[in-house]
């Protein structure tokens, strides 16, 4: 029979509806539940692509014995971490303390007030590799709970006390900009110099800082910044870890080098990655930097894209419980299929392999000298591919992540002149407006255009407004200023804290938790915090009230000197504080529709700094900056900071007038 999770719109708790554990969704109820029964909770997190969490629930969660010995003793609830990533953050908490790391599955034991006293991640269902057996643990949780329950309480208590502790950080008190350069030669310190990015195995890409850096390139000459931007995007670029045949980046390496990746692909990562190449392009980058840009978002809308038009979440790591199956290649298939032996060397497939079993993730070290040739191998290549088993699709739309799509869309399609991505940018807008949408409050998660009851998250009304807020630039809807103003206000309403700058990361009515979350370091994507801040910097450009710049600025000092002493976990701070200091620069292009005004909105999407908005029209109703601005011929305004230049009609003149801006 079916438990609790077969309702749920999740599609990792769906995954476990058929197990013989008695799993509750989390909520409440489950919590009275333990109360009730005066047993301990069990709580496990996890997502839908993660192969180690698919691994558990084989091994533990569809064993009988396992699951009755469950049932009896524990009320056990699961939890998808990318639907309530506020309860994953506390308890990802609480797990690093008591262990020193962290990681999903996770495994936490806690009272039935939510109180962790116990916490770890994958356990075996025998002992191994140093590591007790899941049963061992159970029967140990359950020994402690009967006989020194006071004991156990105690350490509840503590554990507890000790989470959610606001970081305050000291205000950077010298000049902002000498701030941001001594980050980039901190990041410089830290730099793998053989093979790019940060660390040592598993690495992940660097998303936030490398938005910094290449903001910071762009504002200044820094060959450091650039030599790190260019090191660290080819190489993953020509990596395992991006597929070379239909594009998009899996979530971290787990070697060094780049070359062997953990296989599931998730949208937040190539978003935000997309961000990175196009910006890269923008700012000089070789040819590469445009076609993975290209290929990206190419990858996020053929194989993410749901039917109602919002983007997926993820595609699983495994291929029928096979981790990589669909991915990998011997040299004979290779050339079985393309009629070639070269594939294998353009490819870097050996017959040692670079993965498991003489199989090898497909690298490009360099670029085919036949263009054509090449096109037609990886059609054959794909074509081969499709045939194999897919791996699963966790089809789930996450708010903040379609609201990073929208943005990354909205600015590779201005940039690289591809209207397509506007118009799918436009639909994903849709679906969270039509469907996330509820009472005036955005709602974190769809599935088949039905939405979840988890309300949104920082990150969500954040992401969210800075994805209208593009897509207003881009297209001059004015509905969309006007929707991501209102999220914006939500924002303020229910998530600021008592002191400037200070926002937590669930809102002030959603339901209670042991402690309210607020981080302001990134993760793999940036702080909601961060991400708030670049969405006050948009709308103050965008409509001219300075408030909103101010409170961008009250978030950047509240972080204060971490920028410059941990770069590393500031990274979208930093690539804020380039906006402050190159701008606000703001260009109005308005007169008749045709190719002049086009060519004027291409200088200056092409050649505008970090943080300038860019709005194209003739109807001084459709946005502020246009307000005022019609005119009979193409026409340029330029303002930066806040002082206005005179109009220019000709593109050498607004590419001399962007010029001389810098």
């Amino acid at each position: 029979m079916s438990n609790r999770l077969a309702q749920s719109i999740s599609p990792y708790l769906q995954q476990h509806a058929d197990n013989p554990v008695d799993w509750w969704p989390w909520g409440t109820e489950a919590l009275s539940e333990a109360r009730t029964r005066d047993v301990p909770v069990f709580i496990s997190i996890g997502y839908a692509a993660c192969h180690w969490c698919h691994v558990m629930a084989h091994e533990s969660f569809e064993d009988e014995q396992l699951a009755a010995y469950l049932n009896k003793h524990f009320v056990c609830i699961k939890v998808d971490r990318e639907e309530h990533p506020d309860v994953d953050a506390i308890y990802m908490e609480a797990t690093q303390a008591l262990t020193g790391h962290g990681g999903w599955p996770m495994t936490v034991f806690a009272t039935a007030e939510g109180k962790p006293f116990y916490c770890g991640t994958y356990y075996p269902p025998q002992p191994a590799h140093g590591m007790p057996s899941f049963m061992q643990i159970l029967t140990a949780v359950i020994d402690t709970w009967q006989q020194r329950r006071d004991e156990l309480d105690g350490s509840a208590d503590r554990i507890a006390a000790g989470l959610g502790q606001r970081r305050d950080f000291p205000e950077y008190e010298g000049d902002l900009a000498d701030s941001q350069s001594k980050a980039v030669q901190r990041l410089l310190a830290d730099f793998d110099q053989q093979h790019g990015g940060f660390g040592g195995a598993p690495k992940f890409p660097p998303s936030t800082v490398l938005k910094f850096l290449v903001d910071h390139a762009s504002r200044v000459n820094s060959p450091d910044a650039e030599y790190m931007v260019g090191a660290t995007c080819e190489a993953m670029a020509r990596g395992g870890m991006y597929d070379q045949l239909a594009g998009g980046f899996a979530r971290y390496s787990v070697d060094a080098t780049w070359t062997v990746p953990h296989f599931e692909k998730m949208l937040y990562d190539n978003a935000l990655l997309a961000r990175v190449y196009s910006g890269w392009a923008r700012a000089g980058g070789p040819p590469i930097a445009r076609r993975i840009a290209i290929e990206t978002l190419d990858f996020m809308i053929n194989d993410l894209r749901t039917d109602n038009g919002g983007l997926a979440s993820a595609l699983d790591a495994d291929t029928e419980g096979v981790e990589g199956s669909t991915y990998v290649w011997t040299p004979e298939q290779l050339a079985e299929v393309t009629g070639s032996v070269e594939a294998a060397e353009i490819f870097a497939v050996t017959d040692v392999g670079s993965f498991e079993h003489g199989t090898s993730v497909l690298q490009l070290p360099l670029d085919p000298e036949d263009e054509n040739a090449f096109a037609e191998m990886k059609v054959k290549l794909l074509a081969a591919r499709a045939m194999r088993p897919q791996p699963a699709r966790d089809d789930k739309v996450v708010a903040a992540w379609n609201g990073m799509a929208i943005t990354a869309l909205c600015e590779a399609g201005r940039l690289f002149e591809i209207p397509r991505y506007i118009e799918v940018a436009v639909r994903i807008a849709t679906v969270i407006d039509k469907i996330h949408m509820h009472e005036g409050r955005l709602r974190r998660v769809s599935r088949d255009g039905n939405v979840g009851a988890a309300g949104g998250v920082l990150e969500d009304y954040a992401h969210v407004a800075t994805g209208y807020l593009h897509l207003h630039c881009a297209t001059a809807d004015r509905r969309w200023l006007e929707k991501a103003v209102q999220l914006l206000t939500v924002a303020d309403q229910h998530f600021a804290g008592t002191v400037a700058g200070q926002y937590f990361d669930t809102a002030d009515d959603a339901p209670a938790l042991i402690v309210r979350p607020g981080e302001p370091l990134d993760g793999p994507t940036p702080s909601g915090v961060a991400a708030l801040a670049e969405a006050f910097i948009l709308a103050g450009s965008l409509t001219d009230d300075a408030s909103y710049r101010s409170r961008a600025e009250q978030i950047c000092a509240a972080v204060g000197a971490i920028v410059e002493a941990a770069p590393r976990a500031a990274g979208a701070i930093a690539a804020i504080n380039e906006v402050r200091l190159a701008g606000p620069l703001q260009i109005a292009i308005t007169g008749p529709a045709g190719p002049e005004r086009a060519a004027l909105t291409q200088i200056a999407v092409r050649d505008m700094a970090p943080g300038t908005v860019v709005v194209t029209g003739n109807d001084p109703q459709a946005s502020p900056l246009l307000e005022h601005r019609a005119a009979d011929i193409a026409t340029a305004y330029v303002c930066r900071g806040f002082v206005c230049q005179l109009p220019v009609h000709m593109p050498t003149e607004l590419q001399a007038l962007l010029a001389t801006a810098d």
